[in-house]
């Protein structure tokens, strides 16, 4: 009886979870202070105060690639809004040599440089390597241009119709765009496979977004060196 009015008491902060069979509802938090750590020479620190709001830490969000896409929204100090990306499965991605953004859909985590895991988990994370669909850019550098790319070996080139004949100043332009214009061989063989290599640099966990760029000359071959270098580990 006792404990019942203890546990009863106004001033008793965990009271309901003193009653007989009563559900213990607090959960531990991820603490990031040092008050509950020893002192340097090994000795206990006294605790005098309690946690406070600002020493929290959160649990990390391991966004995956999926394509139920389930973003919640963290409330954060001074009221502030952050969102936590639990599941994406598409970006905006900029193709940097051309000044082109498109939105496009993710396809396969492929490399990640800090932790082999996080490519076998299927997680995303800032500057991990992607592959993205590639149909977007394809579509715009053939707008832009009026060439056709990502053309396989042996496939012939689609004939022009009588639909899409373009007038004379619609030809001018073209032409000048493509006159001292080239487009790289790797990035060619990516575009006829329908992918290309990219590199997250939004934080999804912190933004709700995985927005990156297309990986393109000594970096695309530095990755693609990387890429085949473990998958000959694996075969082994």
């Amino acid at each position: 009886a006792a404990a019942r009015r203890r546990c009863l008491s106004p001033f008793f902060r965990s009271a309901p979870t003193c009653l007989p069979g009563a559900v213990n509802l607090a959960t531990m938090g991820i603490s990031r202070d040092s008050l509950h750590k020893r002192r340097a020479s090994g000795g206990k620190k006294k605790i005098w105060r309690k946690k406070r709001k600002f020493e929290l830490g959160r649990p990390p969000a391991n966004t995956k690639l999926s394509p139920h896409v389930t973003v919640r929204t963290v409330r954060t100090r001074g009221g502030n809004t952050k969102f936590r990306a639990l599941r994406l499965d598409h970006g905006n991605f900029s193709w940097g040599s051309e000044a082109c953004t498109r939105k496009t859909r993710l396809i396969d985590v492929t490399y990640n440089a800090s932790n082999n895991e996080l490519v076998r988990t299927q997680t995303l994370v800032k500057n991990a390597i992607v592959l993205v669909d590639a149909t977007p850019f394809k579509t715009w550098y053939q707008q832009h241009y009026g060439a056709e790319i990502g053309i396989k070996k042996g496939a012939k080139k689609e004939e022009v119709t009588e639909d899409e004949k373009k007038s004379n100043h619609l030809k001018r332009k073209l032409r000048s765009r493509n006159q001292n214009h080239k487009l790289s061989p790797l990035l060619d063989e990516q575009f006829a496979n329908g992918r290309l290599f990219a590199c997250i640099t939004s934080r999804p966990g912190q933004c709700g977004r995985c927005d990156g760029y297309i990986l393109e000359g000594k970096e695309l071959e530095f990755y693609q060196k990387k890429m085949q270098k473990k998958k000959g580990k694996t075969a082994q």
